[in-house]
């Protein structure tokens, strides 16, 4: 059995007539009598009823259409595939990312990308909100969680990097209130929170879910402080300047912890759901310039290149750079 016989089922299937399929296909009448025929002689089934009004499969012949369906897309993808192995990736990528990673980490990297492929070009959407991806014809979104439960069945995601979020603080702000020994601790120090947009009325940005290393649980801790924000920066900000204990991915502050502006507090406790994924509506067919990209942010994110030693509580910045 071969593309054509393939073609002749479906066309004799969707017509219900040998004559039409004949027309559709291009071939005599005649022709597609004698190949149905040899068909079914070779395969020993019937595969479609025909009486002086209709043509209509059988059970053996509509289990070999939906076969048929399947197998063509399977040529026509391949065929596709591999007409793109031999031409240069082209066209537009539309993205959305957050603005903290996006401008710190994404921005040059689709520079990066976008120099290597030349006839690509990328426009990029700095947002707090994820879009509805398909409804407003983004091709993707770099995020820093998975697709939400309600969209999970409708987006391909794939996990780009590892991300932990951390507890960090000045050293002038522990030099005054000193450092949390045990999670409990929190509560008597000023706690710097980050109220995330798109958080629902329920949602309580004073509670903390962070896991521990020692014990591989993951703990609930209620926290409090006089300062908090919708904007991440300006929570580091107000970390930076000593005003209290803030919890902040990697990639935002690894320079300040490599540098001692920042010292990790409770090290053994991070919150590791703020990963590096890939979001993207679902669709059959993925243009080629949007594989390469993918694979692009996976081979340059895999690294962690934020991720660098920090410094704990107790450890001087000049002990650290002396190892």
């Amino acid at each position: 059995m071969d593309r054509a016989d393939l073609e002749l089922v479906l066309a004799v299937r969707q017509h219900g007539s040998l004559a039409q399929a004949a027309r559709v296909l291009q071939l005599a009448p005649s022709g597609v009598t004698k190949r149905l025929a040899s068909l079914e002689a070779r395969l020993g089934l019937r595969l479609f009823q025909r009486t002086t009004r209709r043509v209509s499969p059988t059970a053996e012949g509509e289990t070999l259409c939906v076969r048929a369906v399947e197998l063509l897309q399977g040529f026509e993808a391949a065929e596709s595939e591999l007409r793109e192995h031999h031409q240069e990736p082209a066209g537009p990528i539309r993205l959305a990312a957050t603005f903290g990673f996006g401008r710190r980490w994404l921005g040059p990297a689709l520079a990066d990308f976008q120099a290597r492929n030349a006839r690509v070009s990328v426009q990029l959407q700095l947002t707090e909100q994820l879009p509805d991806l398909a409804v407003e014809g983004f091709d993707g979104a770099i995020w820093l969680w998975s697709a939400p439960g309600e969209r999970s069945a409708e987006w391909i995601a794939r996990s780009l990097a590892p991300n932990q979020r951390v507890l960090v603080a000045a050293p002038a702000y522990l030099a005054l209130r000193g450092a949390p020994t045990c999670l409990a601790d929190l509560s008597q120090h000023h706690c710097l929170v980050v109220r995330e947009n798109g958080g629902g009325a329920s949602q309580r940005f004073d509670h903390w879910r962070l896991f521990c290393a020692q014990d591989g649980q993951t703990h609930h801790v209620a926290v409090r402080g006089p300062l908090s924000s919708n904007s991440g920066e300006m929570v580091r900000d107000w970390c930076l300047a000593g005003h209290g204990i803030m919890l902040r991915s990697r990639w935002d502050i690894a320079p300040r912890l490599a540098s001692g502006e920042l010292v990790q507090v409770l090290p053994e406790f991070t919150m590791p759901e703020a990963d590096i994924h890939w979001l993207a509506p679902y669709r059959a067919q993925i243009p080629r310039r949007i594989r390469l990209l993918v694979d692009f942010l996976a081979q340059r994110f895999r690294e962690e290149p934020w991720r660098v030693r920090s410094i704990s509580a107790g450890e001087s910045p000049g002990s650290h750079r002396a190892r």
